[in-house]
């Protein structure tokens, strides 16, 4: 292939895999006219972020949105070693222990499970299988109808905003009044969710699944309390004060506090029979419309009901059509419906088929995981890395003396440049003509490093060293007694500054093209972690030479243009004025009308102020 038609040949691959790969309210939603990113696990909107390598782009040409110039990567890292920068590591979760082994490989951090304030009465179901995905959602409308005529609130999972939409669809026909929570309306969030254990409460959500907020059976009257005081003109942030209990003496906060408490005893009175209705319905009914790849997000959705000892229930509506069923066998399972002749409505509901999903999920954990160490083995070789640059920057902006570090690239920088001219012991062999050329206009004349064949003979790389190096360290100082030391320590500083952010910027995309063709090198019977590093220090070594080399042409070359003189400006003392001892200030190319406002300042015009008697 022709080498020029590279550049083409990545925009294609790129639109394909926006059109065949990415997909809308699925991977992205477009809101606003942009293309905001959907949280795989959370199932918010992460505002700000966005695909690299051109992908963003064919997503937005592929919506028919304004595209956008592709962002500039400043910094990077991974959350494992963002993490692993704090001293010490700790966390509360219901759901760790599927990831235990994680923890302790990435983390160090042991996993133990404390058992729940009161025991856990939830029933949870078994899976029910269905033939297609068709089969599944009805089934799963029947129930939620079942469960909304004996007043049972029902929370419904499902995995992605296009299908919570679709469900939402089928439901409207049935005439049941339902909350949609996703990644669209998350403003919403804690109201909807707050209010998805009142009797007959229909919910389907994402993955966010309103996590951070309790559903409480019957209502959640703190909700309930602050929506009554919206509604009586109180703004937000006078609310958010009167649900905290930080000492104070604003009378306004005082108030809303005594009205909140008011209203959440009044909405907990009110609740209390119908949560107690909802208790003898059987509590909160989970549905999961499909199984996710992490037994994780499945347990968290699980987790939403049976809390304090409450009542509870849930089951999980699968199709042989779903993803994770497609992945692991479920061709077989559907070639035996299929001989057995079984209708798509009837569920297959067994434990050896729910294990068997549990076991799928587990596989792809543990690829996930792999995954996940593979990215963090790569990360940590620019870990390392990061620390150098990052000293260095740190030491820069404290505004610390770095005097002796640009002396010593000055140093290194010309010894490094005449070994790379100047190899050998041999003079006649060294290319004096090129590091002339180099240091042109710098440090050397057309009429340096010429030497005839004789004094070639005797001329010693460690003279010109020395020679260029004390011509470099006298430039340095006629500049620093030019300028004066305080202007030279911030010329210093703002120079390596702007050097190393740009050559670290430049070394983190070359770092991240490394990476996408290493891993060809397993087929050579090498570790592709092991290639990384070995390669990527020796790119590191090659842009610490860089920012080195650029920041002492740099210094030595650069000049501060005479700063403009401002206007001269003339004072007009008159003690006798009106306003005695006042400072009259006029420019020298600007003379002040008899009739224009003093400027003085005292409100008469200039001809009778400071002004009279001067004509």
């Amino acid at each position: 292939m022709d080498p020029d038609n590279l550049t083409l040949l990545h925009h294609v691959n790129q639109a394909i895999k926006a059109h065949g790969c990415m997909h809308l309210d699925i991977e992205y939603v477009v809101k606003d006219g942009e293309i905001v990113i959907v949280d795989e696990f959370t199932g918010r909107l992460m505002f700000g972020r966005r695909f690299n390598e051109g992908l963003h782009q064919a997503i937005e040409a592929k919506e028919g949105v304004k595209v956008k110039n592709e962002s500039k990567t400043l910094a990077t890292i991974t959350f494992q070693n963002f993490f692993r920068l704090y001293n010490k590591l700790s966390g509360m979760t219901g759901t760790a222990m599927t990831e235990e082994t994680e923890f302790r490989g990435i983390y160090g951090l042991d996993v133990i499970e404390i058992p729940t304030n009161k025991p856990v009465i939830r029933i949870d179901n078994q899976d029910q299988v269905y033939k297609n995905e068709h089969g599944k959602f009805t089934a799963a409308i029947r129930q939620i109808q079942e469960c909304h005529e004996k007043g049972q609130p029902v929370l419904v999972g499902t995995i992605s905003i296009e299908k919570s939409e679709l469900l939402s669809k089928m439901l409207k026909k049935t005439g049941i009044k339902h909350e949609v929570l996703n990644a669209k309306n998350h403003e919403r969030e804690a109201e909807i969710v707050a209010q998805a254990g009142k009797k007959g409460a229909v919910t389907i959500a994402t993955n966010m699944a309103g996590r951070g907020t309790d559903i409480m059976l019957g209502g959640n009257p703190e909700y309930l309390a602050k929506a009554e005081m919206r509604k009586q003109g109180i703004d937000d942030e006078l609310i958010n004060e009167a649900t905290g209990f930080a000492e104070t003496d604003n009378e306004d906060i005082l108030k809303a506090r005594a009205l909140y408490t008011e209203l959440n005893n009044k909405y907990k009175e009110q609740i209390a029979p119908e949560a107690e209705e909802v208790r003898n319905a059987g509590g909160l009914f989970i549905l999961g419309t499909e199984r996710h790849e992490s037994r994780r997000i499945d347990n968290q959705l699980r987790g939403r009901a049976g809390r304090q000892g409450d009542p509870g229930e849930s089951c999980f509506f699968v199709s042989l059509e779903d993803d994770l069923m497609r992945l692991f066998g479920g061709e077989k399972v559907q070639a035996i419906m299929e001989t057995l002749k079984i209708d798509e409505d009837i569920p297959i509901e067994t434990g050896l088929l729910t294990k068997t999903i549990e076991s799928s999920q587990r596989k792809i954990e543990g690829r996930n995981y792999s995954i996940r160490k593979s990215v963090l083995d790569f990360d940590d070789v620019m870990s390392q890395q990061r620390m150098t640059i990052y000293s260095q920057r740190s030491k820069v902006l404290d505004g610390d003396d770095i005097s002796d570090n640009i002396h010593s690239m000055i140093t290194e920088s010309i010894q490094e440049n005449i070994d790379m001219y100047c190899q050998g012991d041999i003079a006649e062999n060294w290319n004096l003509t090129g590091l002339r050329e180099h240091y042109a206009g710098v440090l050397t004349t057309p009429d340096d490093l010429v030497y005839t064949t004789e004094e070639l003979n005797e001329v010693q790389k460690k003279d010109i060293v020395e020679e260029l190096t004390d011509r470099a360290l006298a430039i340095y100082s006629a500049k620093e007694a030019e300028y004066g030391p305080e202007i030279m320590r911030e010329v210093e500083r703002v120079v390596l500054l702007k050097n190393v952010d740009s050559k670290w910027m430049d070394h983190i995309d070359a770092m991240d093209e490394l990476k996408q063709g290493i891993y060809l090198r397993s087929m050579g019977q090498k570790d592709p972690v092991v290639e990384y590093r070995f390669e990527g220090f020796a790119m590191f070594d090659e842009m610490i030479a860089s920012i080195r080399e650029d920041t002492v042409r740099m210094i030595l070359t650069f000049r501060i243009n005479p700063q403009r003189q401002a206007p001269q400006r003339e004072r007009v003392m008159r003690p006798d004025a009106p306003n005695s001892g006042a400072t009259v200030r006029k420019t020298a190319d600007q003379k002040v009308g008899r009739n224009d406002p003093c400027p003085c300042g005292s409100g008469k015009k200039y001809k009778k102020c400071c002004g009279a008697g001067l004509e």
